[in-house]
């Protein structure tokens, strides 16, 4: 870890403070903002076994799946150019600019996406627009949730970043977890015939509104306290280009990036294999090789049930992160994959109650990646490459390792007729997250990387009082 060493020290300046009420719409903004971007990235997903195979991928037979799938995963060839480009803008021009386009695009995309006519009605045309727009919705992902990460660590006081930034995780889940309910509800209220007609679009046209919304916050919300100090401090770092803040990358940061790499292998590849995969395995793969799967509507029900016990547990995991240490956390979720992902996808085959336990065991190791990674990774790097570096290097270890597994998985099940395949990537997942987080420099409570150390009003000790019980002034 020699390049660790070589950085130069952080100086000692006075802590800034942040209005608390400031910081709580920060994280709104990006939070709503962020519901907004998974719902739309992930009805997909959920609709893809059920419907999607047979409006778009009708003529393909038992290879249907795997196209559905593989359209899903051609978003993610091109999250790195998103991510290389907003966030160079993000570095130059700030965070919010970034992340209101980013949001717009994805609900564009995905109101395009409702809008493509079926294979029956248009022909090869159909599988070839939803590629398009897939990859355009990609586009937009690559830029979105690494600048709603940097916004709420930016934003986030040092000695609470950990609570904060598992609201990001918070709303991700959310949107998941929105997307299914809607796709679950109008699957289950409406019959074939309507739901392969025009029912299939209702879940796509809702993102029009939800994009609104998020869109409506993030634009009156000022820049990050961390960004404001950088052009303040020196304005010249705004005309820095590409290839030098990847010098700086490779030069100065080397084993940060492979950490951070690693961590995001290891949390996104079990996220896949949960929202994106399992889906489809209990509703198509396991009934298609003989075994007990389960029909959509109650896939859809257990995910967002065990969903909902994610939510009630991921804010606490934050704060204590805050109190322990990211390390801890991350290392027991990394131990976990190695040791139960195999019975947890054992379980899936295990009738209903089985099934739910395998979802769960699957869902709380997710938890220790997504409570303390948002407030983790911003700590990886310095504020004039924060945005850009973090989008390279998270879009590139997903799109390589993580949005391609549910592909990667079904053709491995299809081809061998071996069903444990989704518990082996979830061991592989494990052994990367333990390895990154041994070598991982805990950060909990110390200011970001370039930035002075962030309190917020809420944490200042309260002014001294009069006789009277009136506030004085604090003395200087």
């Amino acid at each position: 870890m020699t390049d660790q060493s070589r950085r130069p020290r952080r100086s000692l300046t006075p802590p800034v403070v942040q209005e608390e009420r400031t910081v709580h719409r920060a994280t709104a903004a990006a939070s709503v903002g962020n519901v907004a971007e998974w719902y739309d990235f992930g009805i997909y997903s959920y609709l893809a076994a059920v419907v999607l195979d047979r409006v778009f991928f009708s003529e393909f037979g038992e290879w249907a799946a795997v196209y559905t799938l593989g359209a899903f995963a051609a978003a993610f060839v091109m999250r790195p150019l998103g991510g290389l480009i907003f966030g160079r803008i993000g570095d130059r021009y700030g965070r919010t600019k970034v992340l209101s386009a980013t949001i717009l695009l994805m609900a564009v995309a995905t109101v395009l996406l409702g809008l493509v006519p079926s294979y029956g009605a248009a022909g090869m045309l159909a599988p070839v627009l939803v590629l398009l727009i897939r990859m355009l919705q990609g586009f937009s992902a690559g830029g979105e949730y690494v600048g709603a990460l940097t916004l709420m660590a930016e934003y986030a006081p040092d000695r609470r970043r950990g609570f904060f930034g598992s609201w990001l995780e918070f709303s991700t889940i959310t949107g998941y977890a929105l997307g299914a309910s809607t796709c679950g509800a109008v699957i289950a209220l409406l019959p074939d015939e309507q739901l392969f007609t025009w029912g299939w679009r209702v879940p796509f046209m809702l993102a029009l509104p939800l994009g609104i919304a998020g869109l409506y916050l993030r634009m009156r919300l000022e820049d990050t306290p961390a960004f404001r100090q950088q052009m303040e401090r020196s304005p010249a770092l705004a005309t820095m280009s590409t290839k030098r803040a990847v010098q700086i990358v490779l030069r100065h940061y080397r084993t940060a990036a492979l950490v951070a790499a690693g961590v995001i292998v290891a949390w996104n590849v079990t996220n896949y294999v949960l929202t994106n995969y399992v889906p489809t395995y209990l509703t198509g793969t396991l009934p298609r090789f003989g075994e007990s799967g389960t029909s959509s509507g109650v896939a859809t029900g257990m995910q967002v049930a065990v969903m909902l016990v994610m939510l009630c547990a991921i804010a606490g995991v934050g704060r204590l992160s805050d109190r322990i240490g990211r390390k801890p956390v991350l290392m027991t979720g990394s131990v976990a994959l190695v040791l139960l992902g195999l019975p947890a996808v054992w379980l899936l085959r295990a009738g209903m109650a089985g099934q739910v336990a395998g979802l769960l065991i699957i869902g709380l190791c997710l938890v220790c990646f997504a409570a303390v990674s948002p407030s983790t990774l911003p700590a990886l790097f310095p504020t004039m490459i924060r945005y850009s570096s973090l989008a390279v290097i998270f879009n590139l270890s997903v799109s390589l390792f993580a949005g391609t597994a549910p592909t990667i998985i079904e053709a491995a099940v299809t081809t061998t007729g071996n069903l444990d395949w989704p518990g082996y990537y979830l061991i592989g997942a494990g052994v990367i997250g333990i390895i990154a987080t041994h070598y991982l420099r805990e950060h909990a409570g110390e200011p970001l990387d370039g930035a002075a150390p962030l309190t917020s009003s809420a944490e200042l000790p309260p002014p001294p009082l009069s006789e009277d019980g009136v506030p004085l002034e604090q003395p200087r």
